[in-house]
C-alpha cells in the first residue's frame, strides 16, 4: 500500500481524524459511564465517514485511475520466469 499512496489524501486525513476523535471521546464517556455523550460520540465517528466520501466527490480523494486495483493487466509488466 505505501507504493500506491493509499490513504494520502486531504479526504482521507480528514474522515479519520475526525473518525479519531469519536473513538476517544466515546471511550472517555464510556469510562466516565455517560451513555448519552458515548452515543454522541458515536455519531461524530460516523460523521467522520460522511466528511471523508463528500470530500472524495469533490475530488479532493485519490482517482479510481491511479488506484491499483483499477489497473488493467495490459498496464502492468508480465511476471518474468525463474530459471
Amino acid at each position: 500500500m505505501a507504493g500506491s499512496s493509499h490513504g494520502h489524501t486531504p479526504a482521507a486525513w480528514t474522515g479519520v481524524i475526525i473518525a479519531f476523535i469519536g473513538f476517544c471521546a466515546a471511550g472517555a464517556f464510556m469510562v466516565m459511564a455517560q451513555p448519552v455523550g458515548f452515543w454522541v460520540s458515536m455519531g461524530v465517528i460516523l460523521l467522520g465517514g460522511v466528511v471523508g466520501a463528500v470530500m472524495r466527490s469533490m475530488g479532493l480523494g485519490q482517482p479510481k485511475s491511479d488506484h491499483p486495483v483499477h489497473a488493467t493487466t495490459g498496464d502492468r509488466e508480465p511476471a518474468r520466469a525463474q530459471g
